[in-house]
């Protein structure tokens, strides 16, 4: 609904959005959407539910990202946190850690781990030359 106010240029909350005004609770009518009589005194119109109506019109979908939801779930509560380290872990990165700047002769640059560019370099796609780790100048004296 915040989308729908923001594409329209509509001010549907107050209170540094907080308080969710009566044309936030219009769009929300808009959509289908079901809610009080009354405001909340500090919320505003901020509780809204989909009406039966609604409920039954987008009824495939909401099956859908149920599935989606409980699959994710299950994929995720399977692995310990210790196993399970992503999408990174598969592709051989290091999956995480402390990136830094690397930088080319053209004066390009990218975030990298210190560990993935120490396995081959990562080659500039501008000037074709190595991208690198500059060295701090005056570290270590002391």
């Amino acid at each position: 609904m915040h989308g729908v106010a923001a594409a329209r240029g509509v001010r549907d909350t107050s209170r540094a959005g907080r308080y969710h005004n009566r044309r936030f609770l219009a769009i929300a009518d808009e959509l289908g959407l079901d809610h009080s009589e009354e405001p909340h005194p500090s919320s505003g119109f901020s509780l809204v539910g989909l009406r039966p109506d609604t409920k039954k019109r987008y009824r495939a979908t909401i099956d859908r990202l149920h599935r989606a939801l409980k699959a994710h779930t299950v994929a995720t509560t399977a692995d310990t946190a210790r196993s399970f380290r992503g999408p990174a872990a598969r592709h051989g990165s290091s999956g995480g850690g402390v990136r830094v700047k690397a930088v080319c002769d053209c004066g390009r640059n990218v975030r990298v781990v210190p560990s993935v560019l120490a396995q081959a370099p990562i080659m500039c796609g501008a000037c074709g030359q190595a991208f690198r780790i500059p060295e701090v100048v005056g570290a270590g004296v002391g």
